[in-house]
């Protein structure tokens, strides 16, 4: 821009000089130069500072890495590259035999355990039966021992000890019932929310079996565009995050994202009024809003790593990052998405040399008729 501003100079200069057949002496020429220098000059660092430029301008927009979550071979593709779906769309399949076939061991498990701890219920309650009749004998035992030995000179020694042996006997066979039915209960109780644990476990590992069959069907996560297809029928689909087999492009508005030089970054709001042209629509000038500005840039991060930060770190000169929404769709002109251009930011100041950026702007379109000015 700034040659094309000192290119129009030297124009109207030749112009006047011209026109008004003013001589070339050592007056004229330094005059003309000077004045140059010093108009284009406060023009250049007005225009810069107040409406900062983006010589580097991309469209930018998220893609969606599509990674199985299960292993196996692909049975089939049911999409193709470019083509547009909407979300749950069966991009591709993968062989589902195998997690068929261990959805059915969990449940054949869980029958098996679940009726096992129906069976033990009901020896609990059987058991709990056995401990009131072991109760109800050892009551009668004693009764008769008490009788026995209370009334000595009515019975034998031995008939007395007779009873007494048959109480502790009786009273043996209810702490022995007690002993089995705190053991079951024990067992039934052993429960994660009111289920038994085992069958809780059980029930767990079948929902988990039942997931992984379902997501042997990939399918879309939104509606979007599959633009990179690098799965065919035979290959080995496995969940590896750095191997996605689609590369999915979500459905998303499309922005202008632009880098400035920090000098301006103060000046660069929120809601700011911009302008864009773009190298695939030349001599066109998209209108457009700062929509937000980066808050960070990526030349001052650390990360705690083994090694010292060098200081060559701090030599690198970062830019201020803004995203520019566009009052056009850019669908309409038919661009792929990743798109290039320049942005400009109008500032609220010094509207008059706004004009001229303005201006400049537009020149720098007019020649994307003839090759991107870079």
């Amino acid at each position: 821009m700034d040659l094309l501003l000192i290119a129009t100079y030297v124009g109207l200069c030749t112009i006047i000089f011209k026109t008004f057949k003013i001589p070339l002496n050592k007056w004229t020429v330094p005059t003309a130069a000077l004045g140059g220098v010093f108009l284009i000059g406060a023009l250049i660092l007005l225009m810069n500072y107040f409406h900062p430029y983006a010589k580097f301008a991309k469209e930018v927009f998220v893609t969606t890495p599509i990674v199985p979550t299960v292993r196996g071979p692909v049975i089939a593709v049911e999409v193709e590259p470019n083509q547009h779906v909407e979300a749950g769309a069966v991009l591709f399949r993968i062989d589902p035999i195998p997690f068929e076939l261990e959805v059915v061991r969990n449940r054949a498990r869980l029958t098996e355990v679940s009726q096992g701890s129906l069976a033990s219920e009901e020896d609990w309650k059987s058991a709990r039966a056995q401990v009131d009749a072991a109760r109800t004998n050892r009551d009668r035992a004693k009764q008769a021992y008490d009788r026995y030995a209370a009334a000595p000179t009515a019975f034998t020694a031995k008939e007395i000890e007779d009873r007494r042996q048959l109480y502790l006997g009786s009273e043996a066979e209810l702490e022995s019932a007690m002993a089995r039915e705190r053991s079951l209960r024990l067992k039934i109780e052993d429960a994660y929310e009111g289920e038994d644990a085992q069958v809780a476990q059980l029930r767990a590992e079948l929902r988990e079996a039942e997931y992984d069959l379902a997501n042997t069907v990939i399918r879309a996560p939104e509606d979007g565009t599959v633009t990179q297809l690098a799965v065919r029928p035979g290959m080995m689909a496995v969940p590896f995050p750095l191997a996605p087999l689609v590369t999915f492009l979500p459905d998303q508005e499309r922005v202008m994202v632009g880098s400035f030089w920090q000098n301006s970054m103060a000046l660069i709001e929120v809601g700011a009024a911009a302008e864009v042209i773009l190298d695939g629509v030349p001599g066109h000038v998209f209108k457009g809003t700062v929509l937000r500005v980066a808050p960070a840039m990526a030349e001052g991060q650390i990360q705690g790593r083994g090694a010292l930060v060098s200081a060559d770190a701090l030599a690198k000169n970062g830019r201020a990052i803004a995203v520019v929404a566009l009052d056009e769709d850019l669908d309409t002109y038919n661009l792929p998405r990743g798109v290039q251009g320049q942005v400009v930011v109008y500032g609220d100041r010094f509207s008059h040399v706004a004009i001229m950026r303005k201006v400049l702007l537009r020149m720098v379109g007019w020649l994307n008729y003839v090759y991107p000015i870079k």
